[in-house]
């Protein structure tokens, strides 16, 4: 009776196993949907979503439909592809707020670390820190020895509380060793333009502040991220120009529901990855400050996990909350 019960067993596991991989060769058979659970039109995300989307659709066979769900720091989008069925038929760029909310937050409606799968790091977008021309500093170097000498002097503005912009510029004031005031905005641009006004004297804001710097207007004087853009090499980092080891940057990451089957996630990585880095998207990017990524879920997990141990730590020592 063990005999014929784990003859079973196998068997009924060999038709799984077939299943799975049959869906994978035979998948899609209908429509993908892609929510974008951060950012508005025009940036990163849905810049890179939309380029993408039909290469994407060609090589699958079937339409991929972008569905912009932002709201809630990420977690509208979010909770959409969490209560989806894990069929390979839904997925979810995010932001760093996949690793921030969990610390901003007091109660969320899914569980991020059971919720989803990892599929790819898609692509990064630097922060820039970005001053008023009243400010008396022409480096970051220059910029820390001002900040040192007038603490609490320096009013930084950011997309709002718990938004990679903000938590730039609390672990370059914890880096550095100086005091500024963090003031929220309801979007980065925003903040951009009282930056303009002189009621800001800095942020770590994304690309919607280069205009004015090429404008005149305003001063770049470093990217947060660990190596310089392709977009704008000759801005230093942050780390080379005086702080080392700063690192930090608005990247977006791709998600499944839990138990979606493993062989289609690496199938969506793989695909999402060679589509994303064509040349024929390279100009496009760069306009974006789009730098694309790629990899597979085990890299996308190692990256998360160090993602989470830095950005909790300063949520908690910042004293940031959502709610």
């Amino acid at each position: 009776m063990r005999s014929i019960a784990t003859c079973a067993l196998l068997s009924l596991a060999t038709i799984s196993g077939g299943a799975i991989a049959q869906s994978a060769n035979t998948w899609p058979t209908r429509p993908v949907r892609l929510v974008l659970a951060f950012g508005g039109p025009g940036g990163a995300p849905d810049v890179m979503a939309r380029l993408i989307a039909p290469k994407l659709g060609e090589v699958w066979g079937q339409p991929v439909v972008v569905d912009p769900r932002s709201g809630a720091g990420g977690i509208v989008g979010m909770e959409i592809v969490a209560k989806a069925a894990p069929d390979g038929y839904s997925y979810v760029m995010n932001s760093p707020a996949h690793v921030i909310n969990p610390a901003l937050y007091d109660k969320m409606p899914y569980d991020t670390d059971k919720a989803f799968a990892s599929v790819s790091l898609m692509c990064e977008t630097p922060n820039i820190v970005v001053i008023h021309p009243s400010v008396p500093a022409r480096s970051i170097k220059e910029l820390i020895a001002y900040a040192r000498a007038n603490p609490g002097a320096l009013n930084y503005g950011s997309a709002g509380n718990g938004s990679s912009q903000h938590l730039s510029g609390e672990l370059f004031a914890k880096m550095a060793g100086v005091k500024m005031t963090h003031v929220p905005y309801k979007s980065g641009p925003a903040a951009v333009t009282d930056l303009v006004a002189g009621l800001l004297q800095l942020t770590f804001g994304a690309g919607s502040s280069m205009p004015m710097v090429r404008a005149g207007k305003l001063i770049a004087l470093g990217v947060t991220t660990s190596r310089r853009s392709s977009s704008l090499p000759d801005i230093p980092t942050v780390a080379e120009a005086g702080v080392p080891g700063y690192a930090a940057s608005a990247w977006y990451g791709l998600f499944a529901p839990a138990g979606t089957p493993r062989a289609i996630i690496e199938k969506v990585a793989a695909d999402t990855t060679r589509v994303g880095r064509l040349p024929e998207y390279k100009d496009k990017f760069a306009q974006g400050l789009i730098e694309p990524i790629g990899g597979t879920p085990a890299e996308l997990d190692a990256f998360l996990q160090a993602e989470k141990a830095k950005w909790t730590v300063i949520v908690k020592e910042s004293g940031a909350r959502a709610n």
